[in-house]
């Protein structure tokens, strides 16, 4: 089981110093209804530097090796995490990160959501917030944050956002699949770049124009309600231009 493999890895790779935890400042910035959280850290060197090897989801640190997800995928820690117990869901041939999901991601995603209530989500391509190249789902623990009444801050306005997105309710997790290709067909996406969330009951899409709004680059926890900075000027961005403004500027907002 995953979930009893995680706590084991998890204290190995804090030993070892293969897990490096990215401690944070968590704001919470009201907007559109919607109580985002902001978190902001200044000491991202050790990630930029990681993006330079090679294949570091393929050639991965032994120590963050979680256990193999069938049919065809493999669960890792991730090593800069800014929440505990984030998993990376591998696939274990090389397949591009551009690439849309297939039948065998969204297996082992049901498999590892009928196990563990998290939020997963894929950035699809750079543009979409990705930074690694090997295709990999992610799977973050719910609620996101204790300060916040909502699990996932942005639920109650999926279907109302003020840019193209496509959701829909989950009947089953065996059903991940088909709903995926319906949104990605509602949203007319035949390629990259662009976010896809999901939990145990639902699922979203969102269409990518560009990765960064000025500095601050933005992936699919974006529209989950959840913003990375990288110091307290970017904060203070996102203060006056507003979360919600933040998401539409990285986003096609006209509707088809």
């Amino acid at each position: 089981m995953i979930s009893a493999a995680m706590e084991e890895t998890t204290r190995r790779a804090l030993a070892s110093g293969a897990l490096q935890p990215i401690a944070t400042e968590t704001a919470i910035v009201p907007d559109a209804g919607i109580q985002f959280l902001v978190r902001s850290a200044s000491s991202l060197e050790r990630k930029q530097f990681a993006r330079e090897r090679p294949d570091p989801l393929g050639d991965y640190e032994p120590d963050l090796y979680v256990g193999d997800v069938p049919p065809a995928h493999y669960a890792l820690l991730n090593k800069y995490p800014v929440v505990r117990s984030h998993l990376l869901i591998v696939t274990r041939a090389f397949e591009q990160q551009e690439q849309l999901l297939t039948a065998a991601d969204c297996a082992a995603l049901g498999g590892l959501l009928a196990e563990l209530d998290g939020l997963a989500f894929y950035n699809a391509g750079t543009a979409a917030g990705a930074s690694q190249a090997r295709k990999h789902l992610q799977l973050v623990p719910l609620p996101l944050a204790a300060e916040v009444p909502e699990p996932v801050p942005t639920e109650p306005m999926f279907g109302r956002l003020p840019f193209r997105h496509a959701f829909a309710p989950l009947g089953s997790l065996d059903d991940l699949h088909g709903v995926y290709q319906n949104l990605v067909g509602r949203c007319a996406i035949q390629s990259a770049p662009y976010n896809m969330l999901a939990t145990r009951r639902w699922m979203l899409v969102v269409p990518r124009a560009r990765e960064h709004y000025e500095s601050i680059s933005v992936n699919a926890l974006g529209f989950a309600g959840s913003l990375f900075v990288r110091n307290r000027s970017e904060l203070e961005r996102v203060r006056r231009s507003g979360p919600m403004n933040v998401l539409r500027a990285v986003t096609l907002e006209s509707l088809a």
